[in-house]
């Protein structure tokens, strides 16, 4: 069997977006049966939601426009990425610019292009994936991972 594919969600405080994403393709590779082909997580640039390190939950409003469609987050903490964390992934997907700019700071420089925005894998190719916990709108924000996710699928080639 071929090794997973390696897929690492980020954003700033792995509480909204990243596990956002991370549940959300979890449960579409789950609906096509093909989940044994990814190996899918995420992290956080900061460590604001980290405590004597303890990450965490998912927030809550995030948690709840999850379980509006069916996905759950259960046991989901908070957790930061580190600089293994680039040989260890295929892909570091993050949530906005800023993301990618701390992400580097951690990692150092990205010889393999394995560091994108989630939504260049769209036509919206540069923008970002605005924060619920500033926005408050959740539901925007679900639509927005959703969108990407299914770009980064068609690129695979398993869409």
């Amino acid at each position: 069997m071929k090794e997973p594919i390696k897929v690492l969600f980020i954003c700033h405080g792995n509480i909204c977006r990243s596990p956002m994403a991370e549940f959300i393709f979890k449960d579409m590779v789950s609906k096509q049966n093909i989940s044994d082909r990814f190996y899918i997580s995420s992290a956080a640039t900061s460590t604001e939601e980290i405590w004597n390190g303890v990450g965490n939950p998912v927030y809550p409003p995030a948690r709840e426009e999850l379980a509006k469609h069916g996905i759950s987050c259960q046991g989901k903490r908070a957790v930061q990425v580190s600089k293994a964390d680039y040989q260890k992934y295929d892909y570091l997907l993050c949530m906005d610019s800023n993301n990618i700019r701390n992400l580097r700071r951690i990692i150092g420089s990205d010889p393999e292009d394995k560091v994108r925005l989630l939504l260049d894998y769209t036509d919206r190719v540069g923008a970002s994936i605005a924060d619920p916990w500033y926005t408050g709108n959740f539901s925007v924000t679900y639509r927005d991972i959703v969108d990407g996710l299914e770009g980064f699928m068609k690129y695979l080639g398993m869409n």
